[in-house]
């Protein structure tokens, strides 16, 4: 079968694009049958230069254009149907893009979870240490009273003092 393709020429780093016949198998860098145009993505706007009676000629005949060169026919107006998406990604992929996505919200949710614990603990580590202070307050509060009375001579001691004394 045959197809309407780009293939890359140009330097590295600055690619540009032949849109050429070939048969579907074969390497993009190949020989073509026909070269169709070309496409420079480095101008601006992108440029793109078609032999439309050669392309409308060989879309007739069954020539299949691929799916970046499908939108840029679209765009030229040599085709008039809708675009094509021009990345597929296959349903293994796919599968494997949806159970990395879940892989990764579990792990933010038990992230989330780990936080929350964290915090909770800290703040009844906090409340013990406030109720712990409090506590040693109390007991500091009443050493000092009972230090207080114990310094403070009592009324009985005087007078036995003076007892004593005469």
């Amino acid at each position: 079968m045959l197809t309407i393709r780009l293939s890359r020429t140009g330097k590295r780093h600055k690619p540009q694009y032949r849109v050429v016949l070939q048969e579907q198998g074969r390497d993009p860098w190949s020989p073509a049958l026909e070269i169709l145009g070309n496409y420079n993505p480095h101008t601006s706007p992108s440029t793109v230069v078609l032999k439309e009676d050669r392309v409308k000629h060989w879309l007739s005949v069954g020539a299949q254009p691929s799916e970046t060169v499908h939108n840029m026919l679209v765009t030229a107006g040599i085709i008039e149907e809708g675009k094509k998406r021009s990345v597929t990604i296959s349903a293994k992929r796919s599968k494997k893009l949806v159970q990395k996505k879940a892989d990764a919200e579990a792990a933010e949710l038990e992230r989330a979870e780990k936080a929350k614990a964290k915090a909770e603990a800290e703040a009844a580590e906090k409340a013990a240490a406030k109720e712990a202070a409090k506590a040693e307050a109390e007991a500091a509060k009443v050493a000092v009273e009972e230090a207080k009375k114990a310094e403070a001579p009592t009324e009985e001691a005087p007078a036995t003092e003076e007892k004593a004394a005469e």
